[in-house]
């Protein structure tokens, strides 16, 4: 027992980039200034980490999630609408729907709803209010529909009845399509549980229009020359269940500090000690020093803590690659609070994003490894290019877990047990 470490992971949502123009080529991260982990990765080893297949975009609840210790095999099959659930604290029974949904400013199209913008303008109030006229409403087949906000346009969309379905389509057509339709949901199984679940989700998706179009906050926000939030676009349909966790298998204590719903969610059903703060925002506002302070006293009782930072990845959607080289400076200044010789470190991120196209991208995450007694590469700064020399190489996410965990001394030898977080995805 004696042996083991303590172990602090950084998630920094985001993190990777494509070359700026104004950066002269180089990424957010590059550009950067960043003397404490220029330090960590001197002393320790760089990688890139891919979060599930090499050149694979993924969404945050699927890089972070296998951070976090689930296994990819799990996690390719995980709903984002459990998880985000969870994350709100939102109860819910046995056989109860949840959804993921976004808040959307919708125009009418004929018979169609045009997407005029997914996040209605990325709202961060009165969602609250919004969400009230959309409780317990009833949308056929004895099923109940209601909504919970959740972090700034984010929201839970639970169906209660019997004999619901999570075998169906998204109303959410993403970003990628053109031009942006509401997407009618569809059974994906051939059951009458499928169908009546798809039919009800329509149901809400008119209702929810018909409600928010002419609702005070939205006529406020049109005065205002802010784009109303007057629809609700749904997708990742699930019903809650515990996730096996890497974490979990070995009997590692966590805890996770992080002010965005969804990573809270996977926190919560993985069964780690979560805190959370209303100064802990999904933005590049969040205050960092106070998610530092937090993380360093639950250090004191845990085996390992989770360090969650949403904004790095808000500023490269919102294409704003110098916004995002600022926040990356000031994390690495608070993370001076937390560093000590005995504490081993790593730095990564879910995914890469992407500030010329705003959208997640298929790239390696940077990322770095520090222990005390651990190997050291030649590694000189904390970047893309230097960590594609890393000493750990091109790995998976699961794998860079590992080594981390091995790191702290709580990796044994290879057992029959540990084969499923290695298993191919199906």
């Amino acid at each position: 027992m004696g042996s083991k470490k303590k172990g602090l992971l950084l998630i920094l949502d985001g993190l990777g980039d494509r070359g700026i123009a104004a950066f002269d080529g180089r990424t957010p991260l590059e550009a950067a200034e960043t003397p404490n982990m220029d330090g960590l990765i001197r002393l320790g080893q760089g990688a890139l980490v891919d979060p599930l297949y090499p050149g694979v975009p993924v969404g945050t609840h699927t890089g972070t999630g296998v951070l976090l210790g689930i296994p990819p095999v799990e996690i390719a099959s995980l709903a984002r609408g459990p998880i985000e659930a969870a994350g709100t604290g939102l109860s819910a029974d046995p056989g109860d729907l949840l959804i993921r949904c976004n808040f959307a400013t919708l125009e009418a199209d004929g018979e169609q709803m045009r997407i005029i913008d997914r996040r209605a303008g990325r709202i961060n109030e009165h969602t609250a209010e919004l969400a009230r006229e959309l409780e317990e409403v009833e949308v056929g087949d004895g099923i109940l529909a209601t909504l919970i906000p959740a972090t700034q346009h984010r929201a839970v969309l639970r169906l209660s009845g019997k004999n619901l379905s999570a075998a169906v389509s998204d109303t959410d057509p993403g970003s990628r399509l053109q031009p942006l339709l509401v997407t009618p949901c569809q059974p994906l199984a051939q059951d009458d549980a499928a169908g009546k679940t798809a039919s009800a989700i329509n149901r809400f998706t008119a209702i929810s229009h018909e409600r928010l179009n002419t609702h005070p906050i939205n006529v406020q926000r049109r005065n205002e020359g802010l784009l109303p939030a007057n629809g609700v676009i749904c997708r990742s349909a699930g019903m809650l269940g515990q996730p096996t966790s890497l974490i979990n298998h070995l009997g590692i204590s966590a805890g996770l500090v992080a002010g965005e719903s969804t990573v809270l969610g996977l926190g919560r059903v993985l069964g780690y000690r979560v805190v959370t703060d209303p100064r802990f925002t999904s933005m590049p506002d969040t205050d960092l020093q106070a998610k530092v302070v937090a993380a360093k006293s639950m250090l004191e009782q845990q085996d390992m803590v989770f360090l969650h930072v949403k904004g790095p990845d808000i500023c490269a959607h919102d294409y704003d690659p110098q916004a995002k080289k600022a926040l990356l400076e000031a994390v690495d200044q608070a993370l001076a609070g937390i560093l000590s010789s005995d504490l081993v470190v790593g730095v990564t991120g879910d995914h890469s994003t992407d500030s010329n196209s705003g959208r997640h991208v298929g790239d390696p995450v940077p990322s770095l490894l520090f222990s005390p007694d651990g190997r050291r590469d030649r590694c000189d700064r904390f970047g893309e290019a230097d960590c594609a020399g890393g000493g750990l190489g091109r790995v998976p996410a699961t794998g860079y877990l590992f080594a981390m965990l091995d790191a702290m001394g709580f990796v044994r030898n290879f057992k029959a047990a540990d084969t499923l977080f290695f298993s191919p995805i199906r």
